[in-house]
């Protein structure tokens, strides 16, 4: 899958705030390329809550694992929850971190900084991705709008 064909997918779905920033912007350079999902109807980030995906373009302090600054590398982290997180790792979030090459391509992977909370990672989402990769972003998006509507 193409950020491209992420960003179309994303794009759809109703009520989304996504924040992009660039150069410019206003936001720190370390953010510049990103991408930031928010379900926000009326168009405000909301104050208490995180976004539900996000699309990171290089790697950060803290967070080189995946190693995004090689070229056209890219990783989409989805907020699954800690009980999907388990389904789809075979490993408690909770636990203290296995040997996951977080470098790994087209793979769903414990998110390497915020996999306690129930993220998931998949750098430069692929062939081996394409289905599960759009079925768990609307998982999250309905779960925020979910919660957001109560």
């Amino acid at each position: 899958m193409s950020m491209e064909q992420i960003l179309e997918t994303v794009r759809g779905f109703d009520g989304i705030l996504e924040l992009a920033p660039v150069e410019g912007s206003g936001f720190p350079e370390v953010a510049w390329g990103d991408h930031f999902f928010y379900y926000a109807p009326d168009g405000q980030v909301p104050l208490r809550t995180q976004p539900f995906a996000t699309i990171v373009t290089k790697d950060c302090p803290g967070d080189t694992e995946s190693e995004l600054d090689l070229p056209d590398r890219w990783r989409l982290n989805i907020h699954v929850g800690r009980a999907r997180f388990a389904e789809l790792t075979g490993e408690e979030p909770r636990a203290a971190q296995s040997s996951v090459d977080f470098s790994v391509a087209d793979t769903v992977l414990p998110h390497p900084v915020y996999r306690t909370q129930g993220w998931i990672a998949i750098v430069n989402p692929g062939v081996r991705t394409s289905t599960i990769a759009p079925d768990l972003l609307r998982h999250a998006y309905e779960d925020v709008r979910r919660r957001a509507t109560r």
